[in-house]
C-alpha cells in the first residue's frame, strides 16, 4: 500500500489493521517480555549512535548517555499531582560525586568522587576519568561543545584532577548555569582507560569505538544494538549512582507504525510505549496508564530558512505566519494537548514560551505577500521528520493547503528520522520545515542561546541578528533577579516575533503509555530514563 500524502487521506482517521509484516514482531515480543525482571518498551524513532558526543547523533540516542553513564551531579525527583514522577529542576543531587563546594567568588567548583564508584568493568572511577571526559566534551565540537559552553565550560584548562578523588572546574566568571549544566546528559563520564586504547591520530577521542560500545558507570550497559530494530539494556549491578533498577533488562524496540505500537500496548504485549501520538494519548487514557507532561521551555515551530531567498523578505515571513491555521492544527495534530502559542496580546512577563502576536488571517497574509518581492508566490519544499509524523504530517498538510491560497506551492518532503538531525540541524539545508526544540535548562536566555544565535545547532533557520547575539551574551550568566535581566529578555522576545525565523505553533506535551510496568519519570531531555523502571 502506497503512502497517502493527501490531507484528506491523512486526516480521515479510522482503525488500521496490523499487517502481515507485524506478525513476526508480535510473536517475538511476548517471549522477550516473559521474565518478571524484563521491561519491553516500543518507540517510533531510531537510535543512531551510542555516543551523544558524535556528530549527527539524534535526540532519541541521548537516552544511552542517561542510562549507561553517570554525571557528577543530577537533578532531584519530585512527585506530580497525578502521582507520576518528574525531575526537579530546583534540586541538584549527587550522582558520581559524593559532595561539592563552590568558592566564595562563584568561580571554582570542587567535587569529591564517590570512593565506591566503579565502571561497568569493575575499575575505579577517578578524577582523571572525569577530566578526560570533560576535555572530550569541550573539544569534539558541535552540539556537546556548545552545550558545555552554555555553562561557561569552554576549555580543557578549566578542568583539573587534583588527586584521584578530587576534580575542579574553574570558570572565567560566575554563571547561574554552571552547576545545572553538569546535570544534563552531555558531561557524562567515560572509562578513559578503555577509551584511550582505541584512540588514533585520526580519532583522538575514540569516537568510533564509543559509537558502538558503552564504557560507563551508569545503571545499565548496552549488550545488544541492532540499528533500526532494537537496543537491549542490561542492569549494571555495580552501579553506585542510585538504587539499583528493578528491571534487570530493558528491551527497546523500534516500531515505525504507530498503529502497531498502539496495539502492542493495549494488549499488554509490551509494558511501555514511548512518546505516543496525541491522538493515542487522548483515546488510550483510562484503558492503560497515560502520562502527559507539558515540556518546559519547548515549542513546536515552523522554521523559515534565511538562506532561502523568499524568506529573506520580512513580508514573506509575516505572510506565512498569518497563513497558518493555528487552531485547526492544535485540534488535529495536538488533540488539544499542550499550550497554544499564538494570539498573544503583548509581552508583559519573561515567561517562555509565550504566545506570538500572530493569528490565522488570510487577508493580512495576502497584504504582506503583495508588499513583498514575491507577490506572485513561489515554490518551496516543506520538510518533515518521518519519526515525528504523528504531528508533523497533519500540521504540514494543513499549512500547505493555506499557503496554496497565496500562490505559495509547497511540496511535502518526508525525511527518515535517522537522517533528520543532519539535514535540519547540522547541514541546515531545509528551506521550510517543522521543528521542535526544548531547552534543557529552564531559562529563556538559554532557549535563545540555542535556537536564535548564529551557527548554533538548533538555529535551523540560519538566523543572525547582532542585537540578539549581544542580548544573549549579556543575559546567559546574569542572575534572573538582576534588574537588567527582564528588560533584556523582553527585548529578545520582541525581536524574535518581528524577525520570525521560527513561527511558534504550540508548546507540546510528552505522552507515555504504560501497561504492566511502574517507575516512569519525566525528564527535560524527553528521552527514556530506565533507571526507575520495574515490571508490575
Amino acid at each position: 500500500m502506497g503512502l497517502d500524502t493527501s490531507r484528506r487521506g491523512f486526516l480521515k482517521g479510522g482503525s488500521v489493521a496490523l499487517g502481515a509484516a507485524a506478525l513476526p514482531f508480535l510473536k517475538f515480543m511476548p517471549a522477550q517480555a516473559a521474565g518478571d525482571d524484563v521491561v519491553v518498551v516500543v518507540m517510533g524513532q531510531t537510535i543512531n549512535s551510542l555516543d551523544l558526543h558524535r556528530t549527527g547523533t539524534n535526540r532519541p540516542s541521548y537516552q544511552v548517555a542517561v542510562n549507561c553513564y553517570d554525571r557528577l551531579v543530577s537533578f532531584g525527583t519530585k512527585t506530580m499531582p497525578d502521582g507520576s514522577l518528574s525531575y526537579d529542576y530546583s534540586t541538584i543531587v549527587p550522582e558520581i560525586a559524593e559532595s561539592w563546594t563552590v568558592s566564595d567568588d562563584g568561580k571554582v567548583l570542587t567535587f569529591r568522587i564517590k570512593p565506591e564508584a566503579v565502571f561497568q568493568d569493575g575499575s575505579k572511577v577517578t578524577a582523571q576519568d572525569v577530566k578526560w571526559s570533560f576535555d572530550r566534551a569541550v573539544s569534539v565540537g558541535g552540539f556537546p561543545t556548545t552545550q558545555m559552553a552554555a555553562g561557561g565550560l569552554l576549555r580543557p584548562d578549566q578542568f583539573a584532577a587534583v588527586d584521584e578523588a578530587t576534580f575542579t572546574v574553574t570558570l572565567d566568571k560566575p554563571s547561574k548555569l554552571a552547576l545545572p549544566d553538569l546535570a544534563v546528559p552531555v558531561p557524562f563520564i567515560l572509562n578513559s582507560k578503555i577509551a584511550k586504547q582505541h584512540v588514533t591520530d585520526a580519532d583522538p577521542w575514540a569516537m568510533e569505538f564509543v559509537h558502538k560500545n558503552t564504557i560507563g558507570s551508569g545503571a545499565y550497559k548496552v549488550v545488544r544494538w541492532d540499528p533500526g530494530q532494537q537496543l537491549v539494556y542490561e542492569r549494571n549491578d555495580l552501579w553506585t549512582g542510585g538504587p539499583l533498577p528493578g528491571a534487570k533488562r530493558v528491551v527497546l524496540r523500534e516500531v515505525p507504525s504507530q498503529a502497531t505500537r498502539r496495539a502492542l500496548i493495549e494488549r499488554g504485549d509490551v509494558q511501555m510505549s514511548w512518546n505516543i501520538p496525541n491522538k493515542d494519548a487522548s483515546e488510550l487514557d483510562g484503558k492503560v496508564e497515560v502520562y502527559s507532561t507539558p515540556i518546559e521551555n519547548a515549542i513546536y515551530v515552523v522554521s523559515l530558512n534565511y538562506n532561502f531567498e523568499p524568506f529573506q523578505d520580512p513580508d514573506v515571513r509575516k505572510a506565512v505566519a498569518y497563513a497558518i491555521p493555528y487552531e485547526e492544527i492544535f485540534k488535529t495534530a495536538a488533540y488539544g494537548r499542550g499550550v497554544p502559542m499564538w494570539g498573544g496580546s503583548g509581552i508583559e512577563t519573561i515567561d517562555w514560551p509565550q504566545p506570538s502576536p500572530y493569528v490565522f488571517d488570510l487577508d493580512k497574509a495576502r497584504e504582506h505577500l503583495e508588499k513583498s518581492a514575491f507577490a506572485g508566490g513561489f515554490d518551496v519544499p516543506f520538510s518533515i521528520d518521518l519519526g515525528q509524523s504523528d504531528w508533523m504530517e497533519p500540521t504540514a498538510l494543513l499549512i500547505q493547503e493555506q499557503l496554496a491560497k497565496l500562490g505559495i506551492t509547497s511540496t511535502i518532503d518526508k525525511i527518515p528520522g535517522a537522517n533528520w538531525r543532519t539535514a535540519s540541524l547540522v547541514e541546515k539545508r531545509l528551506p521550510l520545515a517543522l521543528e521542535t526544540f526544548g531547552g534543557w535548562l529552564n531559562y529563556p536566555c538559554y532557549y535563545f542561546f540555542w535556537a536564535y544565535q548564529e551557527g548554533h545547532l538548533f538555529n535551523s533557520s540560519n538566523y543572525a541578528n547582532p542585537e540578539i547575539e549581544q542580548l544573549v551574551a549579556e543575559t546567559l550568566d546574569l542572575p534572573v533577579e538582576h534588574p537588567d535581566y527582564a528588560p533584556k529578555v523582553k527585548r529578545m522576545f520582541e525581536i524574535a516575533f518581528e524577525d520570525l525565523p521560527r513561527i511558534p505553533l504550540f508548546q507540546p506535551a510528552l505522552s507515555v503509555a504504560m501497561n504492566g510496568a511502574t517507575g516512569y519519570e519525566y525528564w527535560f531531555h524527553r528521552e527514556l530514563d530506565a533507571r526507575k523502571l520495574a515490571k508490575g
